[in-house]
């Protein structure tokens, strides 16, 4: 899979206390609200922190789609 960015060079997960290679990003501000310690313009984040990620936006993100009109 050829990937271009920071992730593609090799970025490491930007969580306290982690050192996995970061496999998606995400704004910082979208990931404190999820719940994970990260500091920075970007959050890189691991597998693992990226599955976290998406358990603690699951109620932003139903509520943003239907904001949007898609069911």
């Amino acid at each position: 899979m050829w990937l271009m960015g920071r992730i593609g060079k090799g970025a490491k997960c930007s969580v306290a206390g982690c050192e996995e290679e970061a496999v998606r990003s995400v704004s910082v501000p979208k990931a404190k609200a999820a719940g994970l310690d990260v500091e920075g313009r970007r959050a890189y984040l691991c597998k693992e922190h990226y599955k976290e990620y998406k358990k603690g936006s699951r109620k932003e993100r139903r509520i943003e789609r239907w904001r949007h009109g898609v069911a």
